[in-house]
């Protein structure tokens, strides 16, 4: 049984080399025109120095591109997909086929994660796109511990699972902010709206916030939760899921750098010895609960709950 690979989302170039002597293996990166809501933008230069500090700690990184791209980008992807060739990623996240599609022409060895977070609910989906050329599937974040076991156990390709951060309820092309709840017929105030990186939906009838996060591809209306299952990893490590990622999307660095050495140490401590890690997941998880924000109470997501579509 080989260890997890932990997968974090840096929020700039200064992050990288932090986060890997946290404990980190495998970075993403990219910048918003290709890549759906990355915790920090990176230029063309600064995804190439990202990539060689990586490498010079022995770890990966990852590019995205799994944007959903309208035909006024189609002829943009072989060129991007050429440039992160040559700065040596160690792959390219993918959701829409069209970058499949490229990269099959240009650049044919490089390595392919599937990765919708939305739709990858089977094992029979994450082979097909397996045989089309990815050699990972990223799993939803709406599919329980059993589902996530049973495909791992039939998948013929690497599984990510995310296990800690926020995840996206609803996403427009639009900036549409309000209307999502006014399309349910409820009025929703929205909060700082002049501050991208402090908008919220509050819900006064639950007393709920909802973070808004846009970037070039719309507008995200995130989970009021971040999943934390630094006490639960048992089930997975024993079925051998080969990744799982913190995203530290609306997180500062500092916050991403200690849940990354808390999620570090709690691996560590599993393949040491799994009682080890039983007696210590607790004191973890209380510590995660230490630096959490007030406002973002910690659950457990979908991975204990019947999944619903």
């Amino acid at each position: 049984m080989k260890k997890p690979e932990l997968l974090v989302t840096p929020t700039s170039v200064q992050d990288i080399l932090p986060l890997a002597d946290a404990g980190a293996d495998a970075f993403v990166i990219g910048e918003q025109r290709y890549a759906l809501r990355l915790a920090g933008e990176f230029s063309r230069e600064e995804v190439k120095e990202a990539i060689e500090l990586a490498h010079s700690k022995g770890k990966k990184a990852y590019v995205s591109m799994n944007a959903i791209f309208h035909n006024e980008k189609v002829d943009e992807l072989a060129d991007y997909l050429k440039f992160v060739k040559e700065a040596d990623a160690d792959a390219v996240l993918f959701g829409d086929p069209a970058v499949l599609m490229a990269a099959r022409e240009v650049t044919p060895d490089l390595q392919l994660h599937w990765n919708t977070e939305t739709t990858a609910t089977n094992w029979y989906t994450c082979n097909y796109w397996g045989r089309k050329g990815a050699k990972r599937a990223v799993l939803a974040r709406e599919i329980n511990m059993d589902a996530i076991v049973e495909i791992k156990e039939k998948a013929e390709v690497e599984i990510e699972v995310q296990v800690h951060g926020m995840s996206c309820m609803f996403q427009s092309k639009r900036s549409l902010l309000g209307n999502y709840f006014l399309y349910q017929g409820k009025t929703m105030e929205i909060q700082n709206s002049k501050l991208s990186k402090d908008m919220f939906l509050h819900d006064k009838e639950r007393g709920t916030k909802y973070p808004i996060f846009e970037d070039a591809n719309g507008t995200h209306i995130m989970s009021p939760n971040d999943i934390c299952i630094i006490d639960e990893l048992q089930d997975m490590l024993e079925a051998g899921v080969d990744s799982f990622k913190i995203d530290g999307i609306l997180k500062s660095p500092e916050y991403i750098i200690e849940v990354t050495r808390l999620y570090r140490k709690a691996i560590d401590l599993y393949f040491e010895d799994a009682d080890l890690y039983e007696d210590a997941k607790d004191e973890l998880l209380e510590e995660v609960e230490r630096i959490q924000p007030s406002s973002r109470p910690l659950d457990t997501g979908f991975f204990f709950k019947e999944t619903v579509y």
